[in-house]
């Protein structure tokens, strides 16, 4: 009998010899959309569309009636089961706890619902809802899915569905950006926010922020970062001033697209060291978000295929 590792060496070659028009194919950027944004992990998101590929193999394809309804059951359910899992060792994280970024390219931001679904406030509001109620608003918000199809994925009754939708869309209601932006007055926000921070400008910041902004950090224990969110715009623009004051020799901020939306990279000696991504407001910042974890930015060097 081959040993493990042979048997995933087959398996694989097997992923790199299906044709194009193989529904797995066909719908795999919509798969991995689903379980970023139950995860807010594109690692693990792209296990699960691996297990997906799995269960695709061994079930006899002929026989399933409506292949992307399966294959979103499949994803879905295999992501309920990672975020059970997963539950203890997000208690046990040191500091915040924030998702992990995608390049995007900036044509994901012609599908404003894609874009919004995807964005760094939308992923840290879903962070606070329970798995089911995850899964459920992600399914039927984005993806439209019906809630005879949701309840057979959950497990519930298309009533419960419906409950659980309205509850979730209420939570997420309560705690998503109050005004949507255009992205271009996000991008011209952005790249102020990157002038100044250039320049140490702390006039400049300070216009930027509204009284009352966030900053929270994520550095996983590995990487240098506030382990609670900082509040109010003095203190944000002086920690920022700070940063461009003693920021490392050879390092660059540029604009990049991440989940959709202009943000700013930090590279230090020729490696991304931080992603930060902001929430605007009438014109104002009211929430920076910056990944430091190692670990989350190892897949910034190629844009993520999503779709819905």
């Amino acid at each position: 009998m081959p040993d493990k590792p042979r048997c995933e060496e087959e398996r694989m070659a097997r992923v790199g010899d299906v044709t194009a028009a193989d529904p797995f194919v066909v719908h795999r950027s919509l798969l991995f959309t689903v379980a970023y944004e139950m995860l807010g992990s594109a690692a693990d998101a792209e296990d699960v569309v691996q297990e997906a590929w799995l269960r695709w193999d061994g079930v006899e394809q002929d026989t399933v009636r409506d292949p992307r309804a399966y294959l979103v059951r499949v994803v879905t359910r295999q992501a309920l089961n990672k975020l059970r899992a997963q539950a203890r060792r997000r208690e046990d994280y040191i500091g915040e706890w924030l998702p992990e970024p995608l390049l995007t390219s900036p044509d994901v931001a012609e599908d404003v619902e894609l874009a919004e679904s995807v964005s760094f406030a939308m992923l840290t509001v879903l962070q606070t809802l329970g798995p089911i109620e995850r899964a459920v608003f992600v399914l039927r918000e984005v993806f439209d899915t019906p809630y005879d199809e949701i309840a057979g994925t959950t497990g519930k009754s298309a009533a419960a569905v419906r409950q659980i939708a309205h509850r979730a869309r209420e939570h997420v209601a309560a705690r998503r950006p109050r005004v949507a932006v255009s992205r271009a007055e996000q991008d011209a926000v952005v790249r102020r926010l990157l002038i100044a921070l250039r320049g140490g400008d702390m006039r400049g910041l300070l216009d930027l922020m509204a009284p009352d902004v966030v900053v929270v950090a994520d550095g996983g224990g590995l990487a240098q970062a506030a382990r609670r969110p900082l509040r109010g715009a003095e203190l944000v623009a002086n920690l920022l001033a700070k940063y461009a004051e003693h920021a490392p020799e050879g390092s660059i901020e540029t604009v990049a697209w991440f989940n959709g939306e202009p943000a700013i990279r930090i590279d230090v000696a020729g490696r991304i060291d931080t992603a930060v991504s902001v929430v605007v407001e009438d014109g104002l910042i009211t929430r920076i978000y910056a990944v430091r974890n190692p670990h989350k930015l190892g897949r910034l060097g190629e844009a993520a295929s999503l779709s819905r």
